[in-house]
């Protein structure tokens, strides 16, 4: 196999590559990401759906999330008004590398062929 030259490394490792895997990456987003694919939820649905996520940090995730557009906001009318979150278009797009992680746990993490934390201090 033949050595790739440092532009080549370098273009296989963009930048816009390593914003979005950080964006998906910070603890919660993907798992917000994830739990959104099937629809819209209020906020209690999704503190539900991602177990062990205070409201506090839920709540700043999804700030994050709609600031980067991966996320929409609604308020429903009341009473009682409420909000609802939802995937925008940009975050629909990401159904399919969410479920190919998710594929890739089951084989890899789920039977202990990769040990996630091991080596950590």
């Amino acid at each position: 196999m033949a050595k790739l030259s440092v532009p080549e490394v370098q273009s296989r490792h963009c930048e816009s590559y390593q914003v979005a895997v950080e964006l998906l990456g910070k603890r919660w987003n993907g798992a917000i990401v994830a739990v959104l694919l099937p629809g819209p939820l209020r906020y209690h649905q999704l503190a539900m759906a991602v177990p062990g996520v205070s409201e506090r940090l839920l709540s700043e995730r999804l700030k994050e999330l709609e600031a980067a557009g991966v996320v929409g906001r609604s308020i429903l009318p009341g009473p009682p008004v409420g909000v609802e979150y939802e995937l925008t278009e940009a975050g629909r797009e990401l159904a399919r590398p969410i479920e190919a992680i998710g594929d890739w746990a089951r084989q890899w993490i789920e039977t202990g062929r990769i040990r996630p934390g091991a080596g950590r201090r």
